[in-house]
């Protein structure tokens, strides 16, 4: 009897290997190490302009390829998540030809398990779009309004508090970091300042599906998110705050982002509204050369239904309408896209398609110069 339970004490302590969420590797609770990858490859294309379908320019590329390590560490309050990746349209190539494969790389800490803080680098919590994986989105792209006014991933340190009342929740989340984006050298600007609130008057959706576009889980009852989240980055050292090129001097950037999120039954609607400011957005060198702070609104809505053979139709209407302040610099863009979407393995694995039209300066008469049409067609596949 002796010999038998010292033979079951020894499994117990064996690392164990779990299969159904990528490939986890566990010894409780002293460490847990899972791994996941994930490739988009996709063939796309740009026409000449609205009237001309002949080909601008062709998108056939492997757009994302990562690797995500995630686990703990001593005990489950000790988190790490990180991420790499290897494709060339994912490296961020800086000026000087430096590449940037590491993503995200932080280190966080559990209080309890609604409140807890992290250390490196990772995503602003900033509007939902952005901070939503690019593995759960409906279009292979997020919007050309996050193009323009999101906030990406910054150096910092980040909270995160989610405060249940009654049936409705509320989630707290702040950063205080760099202001210069991912992978940053040392320099003489300032630092950014970023807080959000969401308040779910229904309470959690399920499967964490606040954070995951298109209503998968056909949820049977309304679930609604609402959020609104601003930042300051003082002194900023790029155009887009951490993203872009190097300014020609140091400006404070100001962005405020209000957004929605509703599922139900299959359905989901989701808006966001982008409000950017700058004192000085505009910044010169010494032969005269401009570089500037894309001012001004952005908007993005989308409407989807999943039906239950697991095909999801989707539309999107997004728009960049700049400040007066950069209005010669840049031009106000709109597009339309009507997409379709066949999940295989929910958002792990799936075909994804569209077709759209973006127009300039709010004409969108097809003899319009800067007018185009677009289709892309995507594969998802990771574990």
């Amino acid at each position: 009897m002796a010999s038998g339970i010292a033979a079951q004490t020894e499994l117990d302590e064996r690392a164990q290997i779990d299969l159904k969420d990528g490939i986890t590797l566990t010894r409780a609770p002293v460490f847990q190490f899972n791994l996941r990858f994930r490739m988009q490859n996709r063939l796309g294309y740009t026409s000449n302009n609205g009237e001309d379908l002949s080909v601008k320019s062709v998108d056939a590329r492997v757009r994302r390829m990562r690797l995500r390590f995630d686990g703990y560490v001593v005990n489950d309050r000790l988190r790490y998540y990180i991420q790499l990746n290897f494709a060339r349209a994912d490296l961020d190539q800086d000026a000087q030809g430096v590449v940037q494969p590491v993503r995200d790389a932080l280190v966080y800490y559990h209080f309890k398990k609604d409140l807890y803080i992290g250390f490196g680098q990772g995503k602003l919590p900033g509007n939902r779009q952005r901070v939503n994986s690019s593995g759960n989105l409906q279009f292979p792209d997020r919007s050309i309004a996050n193009g323009a006014f999101t906030l990406d991933r910054d150096f910092g340190l980040f909270a995160y508090w989610t405060i249940p009342v009654g049936g409705q929740e509320f989630q707290m989340k702040g950063a205080i970091s760099s202001g210069n984006g991912r992978n940053a050298a040392p320099d003489v600007g300032g630092m950014a300042y970023t807080g959000r609130l969401e308040w779910l008057p229904f309470g959690a959706f399920t499967n964490k599906g606040e954070y995951s576009e298109g209503d998968l889980e056909f949820e049977p009852r309304p679930k609604l998110s609402i959020g609104s989240a601003y930042s300051h980055n003082d002194r900023a050292t790029r155009t887009g705050g951490q993203l872009g090129q190097d300014l020609y001097a140091l400006t404070n950037i100001n962005t405020l982002i209000v957004d929605m999120l509703l599922k139900y039954n299959g359905y989901a609607l989701s808006a966001e509204f982008f409000d950017r400011r700058s004192p000085a957005p505009i910044t010169t060198n010494a032969e005269g050369q401009v570089r500037f702070v894309t001012t001004g609104r952005g908007l993005n809505t989308q409407f989807s239904k999943v039906l239950q053979s697991n095909y999801e139709v989707a539309g999107r209407y997004s728009l960049v309408d700049p400040g007066s302040e950069v209005a010669g610099l840049t031009r106000r863009t709109e597009e339309a896209l009507f997409g379709s979407t066949k999940y295989l393995k929910g958002h792990r694995v799936k075909l994804q398609a569209y077709a759209g039209y973006r127009w300039q300066d709010g004409i969108a008469s097809f003899d319009h110069a800067g007018n185009a049409w677009t289709f892309l067609f995507q594969v998802e596949f990771g574990i």
